[in-house]
């Protein structure tokens, strides 16, 4: 729900970029060199149902998905086993698939800390990017058109191209302008274009997907984690795995579809050497090492501010990450907790059981070097901690949560709640239910607590619900439109402003349900796949500072941060044999995290088995899975939690080295 004018959400809606105009000039040589772009599902089917393997047997559209996949990736790298390094490469396979990124976009997931994307990676990126339909085109086109006559004037089109969005060079304009196909009398006829850009890249499709047809080297090889045969058929339920995971159901060299037990005496000889361990956990366990507050806390100084996990379709989290700042050397007392909302009764509230903790990192020359100092290890029910002494200088708060019990939720909803209502004159409101939610979000949002929305918080919002940020202009605009304080908005101006988009969709609740979606809440207006959390920190000789200053994935520095806690507090096991492979285990009263380390000059493949764990549950979603691991490399095998906290946990797991 971005603040912006008619002309702004119009372009937003044509482009988004202007990759879609270079593409434009680019379609005559596109048709000649390149048959991987990926249309629309229906243009998709159109063109596989013409291949000799679909005529016997028809694909689902999960195996058309992974084809054009396929298709669009093997126009750039001559194996799916090979890795897309460098942001050029991932523009060029996203624009092979028929998508538009935008820097933006790009930026997204290629992040300063990305080195690599592997074939699993393109797939999960394919997901979240959908490709433009040519009813989509059309309809943003057509709110250009001011004479409605199927056409843009070219000065029109000239100053759109130019002035907004990701602006294009006269250049690159007359290039578009000068295609004879779609332009005539100083018109650029859309209704045109539109027919050529779907029909060029349906040809495109059609030419690859015949040539992998006919390849029969490629059509049998294995590509990423996933065979050719049988992609998967409902992966929703399950968290998403790591790129590098070999699921069980894949590959037969794990396990085929009979009895798991018996294809696992299958295939252990396969196996070079394995290492178990066996930890037992009893019922709520974290009594003995419980988190205390230091006890002079009332007279110290302190900070609070909030944030949310967020599960992302693909089982990705993602959440809000802060900056600190210590003026002196302080004793600091630092918590994290799941954010208690207003609770409807009968209604459950899951993710108040779900974990969480704060990794706190040092800034010393930049950000790019972080040192891990200290993570929120000691608990309180549901209340994470840390209690010592820090110097002054920048920290970096990277929150976490395993993925245990922040899952994806399988229950299907039979009932969908409703949002807006008309009285008895037509004018439209709110509900009861809608308005409470949006309460609920408000205090969310409201990462400071003051009762208001600063437009730094407010974009944190934005961009988790539209991917878009809302500049100085567009504030000022809802500002002498909604109810303000201090040039903040207020929850009564939250509320209108929800009011108004639904009056402008004239009652039409489809896009108040893409922002409820986006913050976690399901059609019961159930909130279930986030976790709002809080965090406050206390110092005894000065008063701490905090500002939340990105929304990102729970990777990177994350991920580096957990590792080296693990290998510094955890149990290692070198593998028999394998000196090089060593397998750390870290256990504390809450879960346990496994790491495995790879000290050698190549990948190795590390097999997986938690069958005989008891009263577990694994953020993988799966009891047996493989892992690849790069050379000289370290990465986090698998977190394990109980299943019930009032009963005893058995943790055994079997990691094998695949031959």
């Amino acid at each position: 729900m971005v603040i912006k004018g008619k002309a702004e959400v119009v372009w937003a809606a044509v482009t988004g970029s202007r990759n879609l105009w270079r593409e434009l000039a680019a379609l005559p040589r596109v048709m000649a060199i390149s048959p991987g772009r990926d249309a629309t599902f229906s243009s998709q089917k159109s063109a596989l149902s013409e291949s000799p393997r679909t005529k016997t047997f028809p694909l689902t559209e999960e195996e058309i998905f992974y084809m054009n996949c396929r298709a669009a990736y093997l126009t750039v790298f001559k194996s799916s086993l090979e890795n897309i390094i460098s942001k050029e490469q991932l523009y060029l396979a996203l624009q092979h698939a028929g998508r538009n990124p935008s820097q933006k976009t790009i930026n997204k997931y290629w992040t300063p800390q990305t080195a690599k994307l592997n074939f699993d990676d393109f797939c999960i990126i394919l997901r979240k990017e959908k490709p433009t339909s040519k009813a989509e085109l059309l309809k943003s086109f057509k709110q250009l058109d001011v004479n409605d006559d199927g056409s843009i004037l070219h000065t029109d089109l000239y100053k759109l191209l130019t002035k907004r969005g990701e602006k294009m060079t006269r250049e690159e304009v007359n290039a578009v302008i000068s295609l004879a196909d779609v332009n005539a009398d100083g018109k650029f006829d859309y209704i045109k274009f539109c027919k050529l850009y779907m029909t060029t890249i349906e040809q495109c499709l059609k030419t690859t997907v015949e040539k992998l047809e006919v390849d029969s080297k490629l059509r049998h090889q294995q590509f990423g984690s996933h065979t050719e045969g049988s992609p998967e058929r409902d992966p929703s339920p399950v968290p998403k795995p790591s790129p590098r995971i070999i699921r069980k159901t894949d590959q037969e060299t794990f396990s085929n579809k009979g009895d798991t037990r018996s294809s696992l005496l299958a295939t252990t000889r396969k196996f070079k050497t394995s290492v178990s361990f066996t930890i037992t956990m009893g019922a709520n366990s974290n009594q003995n090492s419980k988190l205390t507050e230091p006890n002079s806390i009332k007279e110290w100084q302190c900070v609070q501010s909030k944030g949310c996990f967020f599960l992302e379709e693909d089982g990705e989290i993602i959440s809000h990450q802060y900056w600190m700042q210590i003026a002196q050397r302080s004793m600091v007392y630092l918590t994290i907790k799941p954010l208690n909302l207003s609770q409807v009764e009968g209604k459950p509230s899951p993710w108040l059981s779900v974990d969480t903790a704060l990794y706190i990192l040092k800034e010393n020359e930049s950000q790019a070097n972080l040192q891990l100092m200290c993570f929120t290890e000691l608990r309180n029910r549901e209340m994470f901690g840390w209690t010592g002494e820090l110097g002054p200088g920048i920290y970096w708060l990277i929150p976490s949560t395993t993925g245990c019990r922040l899952r994806k939720e399988i229950k299907p909803i039979t009932e969908e709640a409703q949002l807006v209502y008309r009285d008895g004159t037509g004018e439209l409101f709110l509900t009861k239910e809608f308005r409470s939610t949006l309460s609920d979000i408000f205090e969310v949002i409201d990462l400071d607590g003051n009762g208001l929305l600063s437009l730094e918080e407010y974009n944190f919002f934005e961009l988790r619900t539209s991917g878009e940020k809302c500049d100085e202009d567009a504030w000022a605009v809802c500002r002498d439109n909604f109810d303000t304080k201090k040039n903040e908005l207020t929850k009564q101006g939250f509320m209108d402003l929800n009011l108004m988009e639904a009056n402008d969709r004239e009652g039409d609740p489809r896009d108040l349900w893409v922002t409820l979606h986006s913050m976690g809440y399901n059609k019961a207006l159930e909130l279930t796949e986030a976790c709002p959390f809080i965090i406050d920190i206390y110092a005894d000789k000065c008063k701490p500072r905090i500002k939340a200053v990105h929304m990102e994935a729970c990777s990177g520095q994350l991920e580096k941060a957990i590792c080296k806690s693990v290998l510094n507090k955890g149990d290692a096991r070198v593998m028999d044999g394998y000196e090089n492979i060593i397998v750390h285990t870290y256990k504390c009263d809450t879960w346990i995290t496994s790491v495995i380390e790879n000290k050698s000059n190549n990948k190795v493949i590390i097999h997986i088995n938690n069958e005989l764990s008891k009263n577990c549950i694994n953020n993988r979603g799966l009891n047996i899975f493989a892992v690849e691991v790069a050379p000289k490399s370290t990465m986090v095998c698998q977190h394990v939690m109980p299943l019930n906290e009032r009963q005893e946990w058995i943790y055994y797991c079997v990691y094998s080295l695949i031959s």
